[in-house]
């Protein structure tokens, strides 16, 4: 028996549409869904190796409890019990700052993070980390800070602009925007439009861009303030958008004034005339702006957000259409957490606030373990990710995670970080269970797919959201239900929705616990924790989606999310669910003045102290580490540490240490060879790649490598070059600007992942 059943991939946050055909209860085939309204049949090589993903060595079937001699299998029973007892003895001792979640990570399943936010929150915690806090500290903090939320990001109208903007941004590997390679190509032979690319090295978008500004690396931030300078004194401001819409400009325009434009772009290694040019086209030319983590994990990480949200508003480009917009939601990605509110916690040793929406960084989580306070971390929950390879400083990160009272990985495999485990749950995969990832990459359709399980999961596997439950359950967390409610779960959605609500008005407290209160009826009946919390999702969505849902086509009434819901449910390669107000684009501002605040007075002297003289000190490399790292390199080759199986990659060339070919000459070396790079953090060795593309001082690494699989090491863990320390002032990791130096590996010398013992 066979069928092609519609779902989604879930190697990058585009999650493009597929088809799968299962035969026998075994996925065997892959296709792109053509019936897809957002991916439209795109899918890129990685969506095609699903399968590598679905079936990998190792999958674990039980839950595991570290012994003596290793784990042992032990029942559902034994381990939520031993687990809840352990967190209340550690919480109860001392106090709710011992607990943490690194979770709320993955690329294609965010369900189980209301459930393990719950979990946290109802033990007294506050400290979530995830990959949020690892890459948009900084930018999500401005957006808080400049459009009234945290989560309130921009995305660019890459539909109705003429001039497409990428900085720091390969979209022709990385993609961050559905069809990024159609749409890039397409723009790239429209006459009536203009790629442009920002980029240190001629990357494959940089190849196809009608205009490419080499940027030297590390010198973002010191272009955006020379550019912004440029306009400023041409008169070439948008003074009309600047009086009606933006708030503060006053404050922040005298910062500007006699700059040495010229003495800073010698230290971008730019042309003037070609920047003065640029600047022009982005006074006369509708254009929009897609940052990636050249920015976000660049030097000067938070500034380059700020100044490039400087530089959008002072030309009229925020709010409208063809520039950026806040999108349609139907979640946002996390919620707003202002540090200045004395209810926010910061963390013990680093003082970290949670700057990205409401996430703490994972860098700073060696420092908050291995402290001395007493309110160090001492119990650490994993879930759908792995930060022994995910996160900066592997090094760090196993020296501390040695340090904990209890620590708990939920995932499918025996991966790098479940290995040094106290216990390890196994959970179902992305295409055994009911899933859906909220991000928001459209506009102004809003779109969603919830996932629907394709096959079985083996042995004892359960969602990653009922074994929260579970935990919440033997944590007594979870209110008594009473017994009209739990015999309404069984019959109509909406007399159980009315029942549940009166419950609710009567107990207001059990709000708070209602992702595991669903999980235990809806959820039961299901046997979906996650399709029962979507329920109740739409059923209280705010009124800003319902307003988007009815002019999407769901007529307004009490019972507009469940006809969403069962929409949903009846077309499993998604829909758009709503339509954002295309006439009134700025109704996502949420300041206190209703305009967008760009007086930030907390960066005010960071950007009136950057000036060519100090950033030429600054830049000089030094003896030591004379190249720079950029530590993550996007290709079609990687996809963060979710395919571990090598074979995805046979006879490609996937994890390489790639270089100029000038630089490679300088140092005597040749490409094919072994050669060992060292930072401040580490050494790992690998295969030298020549590319004329890379820029001289450059270096290269993909990041997801470094796994162990089948007792074997496959390619660089990058992070063992990374140093947790090495971060932006609020925690963002600068991965693509890591001082290091190359030279020919010993051969009598093993690479640090290469020394970690097989399971």
């Amino acid at each position: 028996m066979k069928a092609w059943k519609k779902t989604g991939c879930i190697l990058c946050a585009q999650n493009c549409g597929l088809e799968v055909l299962v035969e026998n209860g075994i996925m065997v085939q892959v296709r792109p869904d053509k019936d897809n309204p957002r991916s439209q049949g795109y899918a890129c090589r990685k969506g095609m190796q699903i399968l590598r993903y679905q079936y990998p060595e190792g999958r674990l079937t039980s839950p595991l409890k570290r012994m003596e001699n290793g784990f042992a299998a032990i029942s559902w029973e034994q381990a939520t019990e031993e687990i809840a007892a352990r967190m209340r003895t550690l919480v109860d001792a001392h106090g709710p700052r011992c607990l943490a979640y690194l979770g709320a990570s993955s690329q294609g399943g965010h369900f189980e993070a209301a459930f393990g936010l719950s979990l946290l929150r109802s033990l007294g915690s506050q400290y979530l980390y995830s990959s949020a806090g690892q890459e948009f500290s900084g930018a999500w903090w401005v957006y808080g800070r400049m459009l009234g939320k945290q989560y309130n990001i921009t995305i660019p109208d890459e539909q109705e602009t003429e001039m497409l903007v990428g900085w720091g941004w390969n979209g022709m590997q990385s993609h961050q925007m559905p069809q990024a390679p159609k749409v890039l190509t397409g723009m790239a032979k429209n006459p009536g439009k203009l790629l442009v690319i920002i980029d240190p090295r001629k990357s494959e978008t940089a190849q196809i861009a009608d205009i490419h500004l080499p940027v030297a690396p590390g010198t973002d931030a010191l272009l955006m303030k020379a550019m912004i300078a440029i306009i400023l004194e041409q008169g070439w401001e948008d003074t009309k958008y600047l009086e009606n819409h933006v708030e503060g400009f006053t404050k922040v325009r005298p910062w500007f004034s006699e700059m040495d434009i010229k003495g800073a772009l010698a230290v971008c290694r730019l042309e003037h005339r070609q920047v003065v040019d640029l600047c022009r086209l982005m006074t006369t030319r509708r254009w929009c702006m897609h940052p990636d983590l050249g920015i976000y994990m660049g030097r000067h990480s938070t500034l380059n957000s700020y100044l490039m949200n400087i530089l959008a508003v002072l030309c009229g480009r925020v709010g409208v259409r063809g520039g950026n917009l806040i999108p349609g939601m139907v979640m946002p990605l996390g919620f707003h957490a202002d540090e200045r509110n004395p209810k926010t916690w910061r963390t013990v040793a680093t003082s970290m606030p949670p700057a990205a929406a409401g996430s703490f960084p994972p860098a700073v989580v060696p420092e908050e373990i291995l402290q001395e306070h007493p309110e160090r971390l001492r119990a650490v929950y994993v879930n759908g990710c792995n930060p022994l390879r995910s996160y900066p400083d592997t090094t760090a990160y196993e020296t501390a995670f040695k340090k904990l009272d209890l620590l708990v990985v939920c995932d499918i495999v025996m991966s790098e970080t479940a290995r040094v485990a106290h216990y390890i749950l196994p959970c179902k995969n992305a295409y055994e269970s009911w899933d859906g990832a909220f991000f928001p990459w459209t506009y102004p359709g809003v779109y969603f797919q919830m996932r629907q399980p394709l096959v079985e999961a083996p042995g004892d596997c359960l969602e990653a959201s009922q074994i929260f439950t579970a935990l919440a359950d033997r944590l007594g967390l979870i209110p008594e239900i009473p017994e009209d409610v739990a015999r309404a779960s069984q019959g109509s959605r909406l007399h159980f929705g009315a029942r549940l609500m009166e419950w609710a008005a009567r107990e207001p407290a059990i709000r708070s616990k209602m992702a595991f209160i669903l999980a235990k009826t809806l959820g039961e009946e299901w046997q979906s924790a996650n399709k029962a919390a979507l329920w109740g999702m739409l059923m209280t969505e705010p009124k800003s989606f319902r307003e988007n849902a009815a002019r999407a086509g769901f007529k307004p009434g009490l019972d507009q999310g469940d006809r969403i819901f069962q929409a949903i449910m009846e077309n499993p390669q998604g829909l758009w669910v709503g339509q954002a107000d295309t006439a009134n684009p700025m109704d996502g501002i949420a300041t206190a003045s209703g305009k967008i605040e760009v007086y930030i007075p907390e960066l005010e002297e960071q950007v009136k102290r950057l000036d060519a003289g100090s950033e030429q000190e600054d830049l000089e490399p030094s003896a030591e580490f004379p190249l720079i790292l950029n530590a993550g390199r996007h290709m079609q080759y990687n996809a963060n540490t979710l395919m571990r199986n090598p074979a995805w990659n046979k006879d490609k060339k996937a994890c390489t240490i790639a270089m100029h070919p000038d630089d490679i000459s300088a140092l005597g070396l040749c490409a094919g060879q072994q050669v060992r790079i060292t930072t401040e953090a580490g050494s790992e060795v690998g295969e030298l790649e020549m590319s004329s593309d890379i820029r001289q001082g450059t270096v290269l690494i993909p990041h997801g490598f470094g796994l162990i699989y089948a007792g074997k090491v496959y390619g660089i863990n990058v992070n063992r070059l990374t140093k947790n320390s090495h971060r932006d002032p609020l925690g963002t990791p600068l991965h693509r600007f890591v001082p290091c130096r190359v030279e020919t590996a010993e051969e009598q010398l093993i690479p640090a992942s290469a020394a970690e013992p097989a399971m």
